[in-house]
């Protein structure tokens, strides 16, 4: 038993001293910090929010028609740049004529009856006045009367719609611009009945267009009217337009489960180059700060423990944020001000001067101990280092 404890005495013995010369020997590796750094300098800070949209006229009019017809004559086609009041199509007007005519003719009868029993009456109120008739047919007189009178007002009603039908057979640009859509052709029956037919699209102006771009929930409570806006779109994907927020919509729109706002934004186009329609792809400036004194965001968050710098001396001071600089052997805080970010930089309103180097990280480089024999395997058939026999 004695034995037995002397050899577990004598095998602590030896390892406690491999420790100690391993401890002491140098060939353990070497452990050597460096510092990544930048340097406070003047930038551009933006954040920004980004959708996706479509180009479309800031006017236009959809061109119907009020009566029902078969379309007898087309004036314009697609392209086709129209003045307000240009006749743009017409609809067969046989039947129209022919229900004027109609309305004219009840009215040309309605007018003779009027007149009978205009006469009718005065005769009846002559008989009344001196007692030749009774009161029951001197009333029924007056009665014929009014209702021929107003037979007369009803016919003229009559004839006024038939004008105005037969005058919307003619059919005009309610506005100047371009004709974008022809629904229909020539020989073709349109039937007006609760909802007017389409038969042309006119924009107004296609040098002045605008975006809806699609805002999601998270993003709208940062989107203002008047903010910058920079869009795409794939017709011309090295061409970058620029807009700005005209008004932002109050109404919620809801697909599978997303919520988005509409955003309208202005989109000149002297050169034509947009065209109703693209998709647009849309970033939304939320917020600028032009040469702005500022850091990378990642030197704030930067914070040196002894464990980590070494030897090194740190001065450190009270503050909610703050960049560390190096001089010498010393590390140093210094207690900044910060305006807006952007993720990557941060804003510095006061704390440092441009051109001070702040420290943004630390890493730590292990060196091996000269003369420490190679542990990586080698391929037998590799060559050696210089100098080394085979």
């Amino acid at each position: 038993m004695k034995k037995i404890s002397k050899i577990w005495f004598v095998a602590g013995a030896i390892a406690i001293a491999a420790i100690a010369w391993w401890m002491l020997s140098g060939d353990k590796k070497e452990r050597e910090i460096e510092f990544n750094t930048d340097k406070a300098t003047k930038t551009n800070i933006q954040n920004s929010v980004t959708a996706t949209g479509t180009i479309e006229p800031v006017t236009s009019v959809t061109v119907g028609t009020q009566v029902s017809g078969i379309v007898s004559k087309l004036f314009v086609d697609y392209n086709s740049v129209v003045k307000k009041g240009q006749v743009i199509a017409e609809l067969d007007k046989t039947n129209l004529i022919s229900e004027l005519n109609t309305a004219k003719a009840n009215l040309a009868s309605a007018q003779s009856t009027l007149k009978y029993e205009n006469d009718n009456f005065r005769r009846y109120q002559t008989l009344y006045s001196k007692g030749l008739v009774s009161t029951d047919d001197f009333e029924t007189a007056r009665l014929s009367y009014e209702k021929a009178r107003q037979q007369v007002a009803t016919s003229k009603e009559s004839v006024t719609k038939a004008q105005t039908n037969l005058g919307y057979a003619t059919i005009t640009s309610p506005i100047d611009g371009v004709v974008l859509s022809k629904a229909v052709e020539e020989g073709q029956t349109v039937a007006a009945s609760f909802n007017t037919p389409e038969l042309f699209t006119i924009a107004k102006n296609l040098t002045d267009m605008r975006v809806i771009a699609d805002v999601d929930e998270a993003d709208i409570g940062d989107v203002r009217e008047g903010e910058r806006v920079t869009f795409t779109v794939d017709a011309y994907p090295n061409d970058k337009f620029e807009g700005e927020v005209t008004q932002v919509r109050q109404e919620a729109t809801t697909t599978n489960n997303v919520v988005t706002y509409e955003v309208v934004i202005s989109a000149p186009n002297n050169d034509l180059k947009l065209k109703p329609g693209l998709t647009a792809n849309v970033t939304i400036f939320t917020a600028e700060r032009q040469g702005v004194l500022s850091v990378p965001s990642k030197a704030l968050r930067f914070t040196p423990t002894q464990g980590t710098v070494g030897k090194m001396k740190i001065v450190d001071i009270k503050g909610k944020n703050k960049v560390w600089t190096m001089e010498n052997n010393t590390i140093k805080a210094h207690a900044v001000q910060i305006g807006m970010t952007d993720g990557i930089n941060t804003e510095i309103i006061s704390g440092i001067n441009e051109g001070m180097t702040v420290i943004t990280g630390i890493q730590e480089i292990n060196l091996a101990p000269a003369g420490m024999p190679e542990t990586q395997e080698r391929s037998p058939f590799a060559p050696g280092p210089p100098g080394k026999k085979k």
